[in-house]
This record gives structure tokens, sequence and C-alpha cells, in this order.
């Protein structure tokens, strides 16, 4: 897949929220831009720029998010406002978001998975389900339902352990390994139609020379998944 970098931290109104201004300018921008590629749309909070690729697709699709969050909260302000918390909220109201799944090994929910529009369906956390069992071979299990399945993949470096990403959101605790190897089966089991990755740190937010390096390590092994 070809990689597209995005940057439109430059607009105003789009710092975590987008304003419909915004929203309709970065809509043209990706217009005439491939939506099977590989998306980076920078830190985690311009993660709504997702939406506007799901927003392009013309076929049902499940949506597969790597996140410590779940992005699909109601906005703060309005519930016309999108944000980066919110876009996911947003995703399941599309005609062709058939299911989407939220991955993390965070303590609450290692997995979780929603059908659009028809309600929620909790994963079990680590502490009731993993039974021995490694967080690569739950996360495995639990896209299983993936299987044969047309995908678009959302992955924000904020999922990771701070030993292999830095970011200025709370951060979860799984292992690049963890997250290759679960990326790496759905390639195998599904058709993925797109892929966006975001997250990280900027000098601007105080990211050190370590930070940067290691945010660039992690983006390059993620990126070479897909060439």
């Amino acid at each position: 897949m070809k990689v597209i970098r995005s940057d439109f931290s430059a607009l105003e109104g789009t710092n975590c929220y987008c304003s419909e201004e915004s929203a309709a300018h970065i809509r043209q921008a990706v217009s005439s831009l491939p939506l099977n590629a590989v998306h980076m749309i920078g830190t985690g909070d311009y993660h709504y720029i997702s939406l506007f690729w799901l927003e392009r697709i013309q076929e049902p699709f499940t949506l597969v998010l790597f996140d410590n969050h779940p992005d699909d909260q109601p906005s703060a302000f309005s519930p016309d406002t999108l944000s980066c918390g919110s876009w996911v909220a947003e995703a399941r109201k599309l005609k062709y978001c058939s299911e989407d799944y939220w991955i993390s090994a965070h303590p609450e929910s290692l997995v979780r998975k929603s059908v659009a529009a028809r309600g929620l369906v909790n994963g079990r956390g680590p502490s009731e389900s993993l039974g021995g069992m490694s967080v690569a071979k739950i996360i495995r299990a639990r896209l299983s339902g993936c299987k044969g399945k047309t995908v678009y993949l959302s992955i924000d470096l904020d999922v990771l352990s701070k030993e292999f990403a830095r970011t200025d959101w709370d951060q979860g605790t799984m292992s690049l390994d963890d997250l290759t190897e679960a990326v790496l089966e759905l390639k195998k089991s599904t058709r993925i139609i797109g892929v966006d990755i975001c997250g990280g740190l900027t000098i601007q937010k105080g990211a050190s020379p370590e930070d940067l390096a290691i945010n660039s390590g992690t983006e390059k092994a993620l990126i070479s998944l897909f060439e």
C-alpha cells in the first residue's frame, strides 16, 4: 500500500475538535487521495480524520480499531461536534459500517465488539478470560469474527506501552509484537481496504529526541507490514 501523510493541524478548529468549516475542507482535501493506502494522520488529537476515509467506503465493511480509548463517547460540547473521542460513534451511523471492534489491552476490556446502530456487546476483560493465554492469542480469538470480511483498520499508537510509543494521552500496555501479530493475522484472514495510523508526540508538545526516535521506529515497523 502507498503511504500518505496528511497534516491539517494548521487549520483553525481542528485540534481535538473539528469545526464544520474545517471538516468540509478536510473532506475536500482527501477526496482525491486513494482510500486503499496507509494514511498517517498525525497525533491522536486528529484521529477523527478516520471518519472522512470511512465515509468514502461504498460497500459493507468492518472497522477494526486498535486504541487505548474506544473513541465512541458523546461530544463534550454538542452532539453535532466531531471530536477525536466521538468519531467512532459517528462511524456507526454510516450506511456501510456493519460493525466495529475495539481492541486494547486495557484492564477493563481487552476487546469490545459493537454492531453498528444495534447495541453493544462487551468482551470480557483479561481478569475474567485470559486464563493463562497470551494477549496476542486472546486478540486473535476475538478477531476471528472478522474472517473473510472487508476491513478498514485504524491504529492509535497509544494502544502500546511506553516502551514502544510515546504519546500525550494515557497509554495501554500492548506490546509491538502483539500488535504486529494481530495485524498480520488480519491481513491473512480479511480484505483490508484502508489503514490509518495516528498517535505520538510533536516537538511543539514537548517530544524529546528519544520520544521521536521510538515513535518513528514503531511507525516504520507498522508501515512495513503493508509494503
